[in-house]
């Protein structure tokens, strides 16, 4: 069924028609909206049976979690920013553990300073957890998303994160597409642990392993990762043929098969950069895109077959390493190896800052031109750090650099007025 409808919602809605038994979640922006519509789902009957339990934080939610997926239950949470770094100990454990437990990421830029607006810093904080990750480009998909992570945490008996932007997504009404019960329970099989716990049958789980043991145990949970490399895209066909449409998959080619240039990205940003190659392509130039749905594994053999043909690759980055530079462009490179494809790395959109058409449209020409450098920081106002970096050499008791650069910030825009 269509309907016009807020991001956060479409997502509480399709985790609803997931069944869910056990909901643990502590509220953070921007996800709140999801799990107070689950919330309401649950007290009106709506979603039943199903508990939903009201923690004190987000480490008990993941806590709560852990220990309700132990016990056979499909369990789901959400969190963003600050959230998912405090519950980071218990991120580790449930995927130690191997509990198929699907979570929400709305990510949020991480402080300090602070800041509640979007880009990709919480999740790729935690990109190396033994989570899969998965990102969304848009609501529908988002939605879409949710569906197939539950099946796939499940048959793999592993954690999932589904990360969609914050507020871009979760906050912006679009119209979706919303399957019926019967679509997602054809789809989405009752759920059968492979792993439970059962008083008939006692067991410890999560204790001590000793060196003798400790990388066999770990190299296990790095081989059911690589598993989801094969069976991604066929739960992306089976979901095609269930419900009519293209959504998920470890990639998403955009012209990117006859290109010489590429252009490589997660998320909602996909939607502007398409629009700005679409008009760059009217004018002839040879440049496409490439959207990666599967952050984590990381499709290295995919990504090599669909843009190994190219002359250069420029990624665009929500984070970054502070002291290396990106974290994509890394696992492009990766990917990428003895091909000897020059892979520019433009970190743009932290916290928020809009990527704007004529921004990219400049990049994009700038790329073409041979003249794009190893490292770019979109829009960065060279002038105002320079100024912040001298002031910090000159005098040592400074004051914090982010207090400083909001002052030259506002100053050069008054003289600019």
């Amino acid at each position: 069924m269509l309907k016009q409808i807020e991001g956060s919602r479409a997502v509480a809605e399709a985790v609803a028609l997931c069944r869910p038994e056990v909901i643990s979640a502590y509220p953070i922006s921007p996800q709140t909206h999801i799990v107070e519509a689950l919330s309401e789902f649950v007290r009106t009957g709506e979603l039943s049976p199903c508990e939903y339990i009201n923690v004190e934080s987000e480490f008990a939610a993941m806590s709560g979690c852990i220990g309700a997926s132990a016990m056979g239950a499909r369990t789901y949470t959400a969190t963003a920013s600050q959230g998912i770094l405090f519950m980071a100990e218990a991120v580790f454990n449930a995927s130690g553990l191997g509990l198929p437990i699907v979570m929400t990421v709305a990510n949020r830029a991480i402080g300090a300073p602070i800041n509640i607006w979007n880009d990709h810093s919480d999740s790729m904080a935690l990109r190396d957890s033994g989570w899969l990750q998965l990102f969304a480009e848009n609501n529908q998909e988002a939605l879409d998303l949710h569906i197939q992570a539950f099946k796939l945490a499940e048959a793999l008996s592993l954690p999932i994160m589904v990360c969609m932007d914050g507020f871009i997504l979760t906050h912006a009404y679009e119209r979706v597409d919303i399957p019926s019960q019967a679509l997602v329970d054809a789809y989405l099989p009752p759920y059968v642990p492979r792993q439970v716990l059962d008083p008939d049958d006692p067991v410890s789980i999560g204790a001590m392993v000793g060196p003798e043991a400790f990388t066999e145990v770990r190299y296990l949970a790095h081989a059911r990762q690589m598993q989801a490399l094969e069976l991604i895209p066929e739960l992306a066909l089976e979901f095609r043929q269930a419900f009519g449409r293209d959504s998920g998959g470890l990639i998403s080619p955009y012209f990117s098969d006859e290109s010489e240039t590429v252009v490589v990205a997660l998320g909602s940003v996909l939607g502007t950069i398409k629009d700005v190659v679409d008009e760059l392509r009217t004018e002839g130039k040879s440049i496409g895109v490439l959207g990666i749905k599967t952050f984590r594994p990381f499709p290295l053999d995919a990504v090599r077959e669909a843009i190994g043909h190219a002359k250069r690759v420029v990624v665009i980055e929500r984070s970054f390493a502070i002291g290396q530079g990106g974290i994509v462009a890394d696992s492009l490179r990766k990917a990428l190896a003895g091909l000897h494809i020059p892979t520019h790395t433009v970190v743009a959109g932290l916290g928020g800052r809009p990527i704007t058409t004529v921004s990219l449209d400049r990049l994009f020409r700038t790329a073409l031109s041979g003249e794009l450098g190893n490292l770019t920081f979109l829009d960065l106002d060279h002038a105002a750090v320079d100024r912040v970096l001298a002031h910090e050499r000159e005098v040592r008791r400074s004051g914090p650099g982010a207090n400083r650069m909001v002052q030259e910030i506002a100053r050069a825009n008054v003289r600019i007025v």
